[in-house]
């Protein structure tokens, strides 16, 4: 697995930014996986909730979606590119993520032609499911 200094080679996002804190190709062109360990320092924790802190359900999907990135800026010809959301569908949240979690995070294509493309991401804690969600995007 890849740590965060190698990561940063390969995608555009930076701390406070950076969602993934390692991760690897499981099948080139194919599928990654990944984690996000949450210390409970993070800014967000702070404001969402204090009296009870809970990870935002749009950052546990920018968490798959960096990994995404990273699986398609992975492809030789993508480097030094940019990879941006163009759909958000199904996202389904299943339980709350806090302090301590640590998000196994998984993505695989669905579909990638002429530098648009659909992945399915997913995320979980110990093997349970936390979030699925299937995400499309365009490289520029």
């Amino acid at each position: 697995m890849l740590n965060k200094e190698e990561i940063i080679k390969i995608i555009p996002h930076r701390a406070p930014f950076l969602m993934i804190d390692f991760a690897e190709i499981v099948e080139p062109e194919k599928s990654a996986k990944g984690t996000k360990t949450l210390t409970g320092n993070e800014d967000f924790f702070r404001g969402h909730f204090p009296d009870e802190p809970v990870m935002p359900g749009v950052l546990i999907i920018e968490s798959m979606a960096q990994l995404g990135a990273f699986l398609i800026l992975s492809i030789g010809k993508y480097r030094g590119k940019k990879v941006y959301f163009t759909s958000i569908n199904n996202a389904k949240f299943r339980r709350k993520v806090v302090p301590g979690d640590t998000l196994e995070l998984s993505v695989e294509l669905i579909s990638f032609r002429h530098n648009i493309g659909k992945g399915f991401a997913k995320a979980e804690i110990k093997g349970e499911t936390v979030c699925t969600a299937e995400l499309g995007f365009v490289i520029a």
